[in-house]
């Protein structure tokens, strides 16, 4: 006798009996699918007793799929909160038009169009073919960071042995492992905007939060010193400085970083000095390191460098951090949980650089000069933009204000009605700009400012 189940207990088309949090058969991998927070779920009742009795909370659910991800699956609130790189993504795309067969002109790229140089590649080469290619201690070889303790020195005057000297993954790392280091939950971390995009997402990384030090055109993209001073509070960790700065190019003089240093000390916080485009400086800029003004600011300096930008290194991703040597051990241990130690024979071709590179560093320098030259010009005679002069670095700010469309807008439409790829600067914390970067040929920059200039003739 079949036995008839009470109506209220009835469901048309029952599903066969899934394990709990299991896809069904047509959904997406749950891992692949948008991850939502538990907290902000959209549905958030308690599911039906399984077999130990136990009430299962709804950890996660989409609006494309009735997929479920337990608690023990859902991603961390500190990944589901950070917003992936901008810059990155509109230069995949680009690249993806390009490989698709679309006239793409792109300005997105944070990195030199030029090889790395000859010598430089032989010498990673050479260390390959004699089987260099183990292990390393975790915070580079003790040639490499020997070479970067004499670099610093001879062309920065800061005094920091090999042993307050990391070698990481490239310059993001470094900055990475340091954030990591020092800051606490609920620590405050000063950032001049415009910024370079990550600095914010390292702080929140974390656990800390960006206090943001909005600066002008009408100022150079330079902070004041007083203006620092006023934000800094009994939670303020640090300062991040970046001079020669992604993305305005603005140059930090001597005098306003003695400024800064004084209110450092006086105040009692950490300065994180990024100075990646130390190198590539324009009009006889010259580059000052904050932590060479005194011992004492040296103590609460982190300097940040590496090889991508002046050497044509970004793939190779070797950077450096020097610090107080509690800070380096610190960042060290760190990263001897993490990543290991750079790439071995990478090391052996920064080495090289270190040693042999500079004319090629000048030679690139000039390039990027002329380019910054023409596509200023180029770019101030098209009525509605305003550029930014820039004194380091190879990109070029520009205020589209006039223009009447939030930075993302104008990005996108420039990239679909005019096929050239910009980054809105609302990736840096300015909604009311661009950045274009020159590292390109001069020929690609006439062609591609045309297209910008015949482009807003039509919006």
């Amino acid at each position: 006798m079949t036995r008839k189940r009470h109506p209220r207990f009835r469901r048309a088309n029952r599903a066969p009996y899934r394990p709990y949090g299991t896809a069904r058969p047509s959904a997406q991998p749950a891992l692949v699918q948008a991850a939502v927070p538990y907290d902000r779920a959209p549905d958030r009742r308690l599911t039906k007793r399984r077999g130990d009795d136990r009430k299962l909370p709804l950890a996660m659910t989409t609006s494309s799929s009735s997929t479920i991800i337990p608690n023990a699956m859902r991603l961390a609130k500190r990944i589901q909160n950070v917003t992936p790189s901008l810059t990155l993504a509109i230069e995949a795309k680009a690249k993806r038009l390009k490989q698709e067969g679309v006239d793409i002109i792109s300005f997105s790229a944070g990195e030199p169009d030029f090889d790395t140089p000859e010598v430089i590649k032989r010498s990673a080469i050479d260390s390959l073919n004699k089987g260099f290619t183990k292990y390393t201690p975790a915070s580079g070889i003790i040639e490499l960071r020997k070479a970067i303790s004499e670099k610093l020195a001879r062309e920065n005057a800061l005094s920091y042995t090999a042993d307050q000297i990391v070698v990481s993954c490239g310059a993001k790392h470094a900055i990475y492992n340091v954030l990591q280091v020092l800051v606490e939950e609920g620590d405050e971390v000063i950032i001049v905007s415009p910024y370079w995009l990550s600095f914010p997402e390292m702080v929140a990384l974390a656990g800390g939060k960006s206090v943001i030090l909005k600066t002008e055109f009408k100022d150079g993209y330079l902070p004041r010193a007083s203006a620092i001073e006023k934000l800094v509070t009994k939670r303020t960790k640090a300062l991040i400085l970046n001079s020669p700065s992604n993305p305005t190019g603005s140059v930090m003089s001597k005098e306003l970083l003695s400024a800064i240093a004084q209110v450092a000390k006086t105040k009692s916080f950490f300065i994180l000095s990024d100075e990646i485009y130390e190198k590539l400086l324009y009009d006889g800029k010259v580059h000052y390191s904050i932590g060479a003004l005194d011992p004492e600011i040296l103590e609460r300096t982190i300097t940040i460098g590496g090889a991508s930008k002046s050497y044509a290194m970004t793939g190779w991703r070797l950077g450096f951090l020097a610090a107080p040597k509690a800070v380096a051990e610190a960042c060290a241990s760190l990263q001897s949980h993490s990543t290991s130690n750079p790439t071995s024979f990478a090391q052996a071709g920064y080495l090289e650089a270190l040693r042999s590179g500079e004319s090629e560093v000048k030679r690139m320098r000039q390039i990027f000069e002329k380019r910054r030259d023409l596509i200023f010009r180029i770019v101030s005679g098209i009525p509605k933009l305003k550029p930014f002069k820039p004194s380091g670095a190879f990109y070029l700010f520009i205020d589209i204000s006039e223009i009447k469309l939030a930075s993302l807008q104008f990005s996108e439409r420039l990239l679909e009605e005019a096929k050239v790829a910009v980054v809105p600067g609302i990736a840096f914390g300015d909604d009311h700009a661009i950045r274009i970067s020159f590292a390109t040929s001069e020929q690609l920059i006439e062609d591609g400012m045309t297209r910008i200039r015949e482009w807003l003739k039509k919006i």
